[in-house]
């Protein structure tokens, strides 16, 4: 083992081409937001049905752009998963409402939606669903909620790119849609992030909201009408995504290869809980960001930091997705304790992420499934 490479959990395909590109916006003179965000914009936009798409320097921006798009702020509840990055109930927080945490189901880490309802107050202004890895919640029962409800739903699609629900890609249809482009997504601008909007007034404002909250006057000069930050993507970003936003489709569908022989090989003893193989009959519908198991931890002799570090050793990289939001410090201050949601702590406790990225062989698969086994055959107890 020790003569392989070092196997990262992900790694971003970034070819000559990429850098060639880097070069000559470099050359152009225009690095920051100017022709090359509006040739990616226009492009995400065919790519989602001809949605409205603006690019922000981060996912997390676009989530807090999203917040501030729907008005909601102090007094106001935003129902989300606590299994999901920090980033989308940082936001909640950041604006000043309360993220209101329900559990998810087992199988698919996707919100429980029985769960949702019950958690709908009067102070309920949003819905804030991940796609967990890639697969997609319940499209149809999350917007058949928010319809009843009156809700605004705002979709953290950040591990979703890519994915679609009964042949419709998410982003092209819905409410607001979260994209994002960080080098271990599905695509990468090296830093960045999309929000894929119902209509122009609304991308209008988004405009605006990523950049200060200036809006320019008919005599050429400014005014500020929101205490906006500064969000925008550079041209050189940009300029990196339309070359990968182009290979997309192809970059998913080696992801699903790859986890299709994950699925054949990945049988250990004492065995693992494997993630959600996608929808039956829609299996193209899941882009695969991540393949997260969860370890049999009952089984074994040795705790999850042993089994990563024992990967480790032979050469592969692991990582966590994700860890307990509601269980963090902040949230703790909301009041939220161990055993409200035990399904998301199950997994915060339980699960692990293997490698997976387009660039992987079959082999590297093969390699991975050997030592996971081999790792949690020595600690069977």
């Amino acid at each position: 083992m020790a003569s392989l490479p070092y196997l990262p959990f992900a790694r971003p395909v970034l070819d000559e081409g990429a850098i060639a590109g880097v070069v000559e916006v470099l050359r152009s003179g225009w690095i920051t937001t100017g022709p090359q965000v509006q040739k990616f914009e226009a492009a995400l936009s065919d790519y989602l049905g001809r949605r409205p798409v603006r690019v922000l320097n981060s996912a997390t921006a676009a989530l807090e752009v999203a917040l501030q798009l729907c008005g909601i702020g102090p007094g106001d509840e935003v129902i989300t998963p606590s299994q999901t990055f920090f980033a989308a109930p940082n936001m909640i927080a950041k604006v000043g409402a309360t993220p209101v945490f329900v559990d998810v189901d087992l199988f698919s880490r996707n919100l429980d939606f029985d769960a949702v309802e019950r958690a709908i107050t009067p102070r309920t202004k949003a819905i804030m669903p991940t796609h967990f890895a890639g697969l997609p919640v319940d499209m149809d029962r999350l917007y058949k909620i928010a319809e009843q409800h009156q809700l605004r739903v705002i979709e953290d699609a950040a591990l979703a790119i890519g994915s679609s629900w009964r042949g419709q890609r998410i982003g092209s249809f819905g409410d607001l849609t979260v994209f994002s482009f960080h080098p271990n997504k599905n695509m990468t601008t090296i830093e960045g992030g999309a929000l894929a909007l119902p209509n122009e007034e609304d991308a209008c404002e988004v405009e605006k909201l990523r950049f200060h909250g200036i809006t320019r006057l008919p005599d050429g000069t400014r005014d500020v009408t929101f205490p906006g930050g500064k969000f925008n993507l550079p041209d050189v970003n940009a300029r990196i995504g339309i070359g990968q936003l182009a290979r997309l489709e192809e970059f998913n569908a080696r992801r699903r290869e790859l986890v299709s022989h994950y699925f054949q090989l990945l049988k250990t003893d004492p065995p693992c809980l494997l993630p959600h193989s996608g929808y039956s009959g829609d299996e193209a519908g899941h882009s695969w960001n991540l393949f997260a198991p969860l370890l049999p931890l009952e089984r074994m002799s040795i705790d999850r930091k042993q089994f990563r570090a024992a990967l480790d050793a032979h050469g592969i990289g692991s990582g966590i997705s994700y860890e307990a939001a509601h269980l963090t410090t902040l949230f703790r201050r909301y009041g939220y304790c161990e055993g409200e949601l035990p399904n998301t702590e199950r997994i915060a406790r339980e699960t692990v992420t293997l490698p997976l990225f387009p660039t992987m062989r079959r082999a590297d698969v093969e390699r991975v499934c050997t030592a996971v086994g081999e790792v949690l055959l020595e600690a069977k107890i």
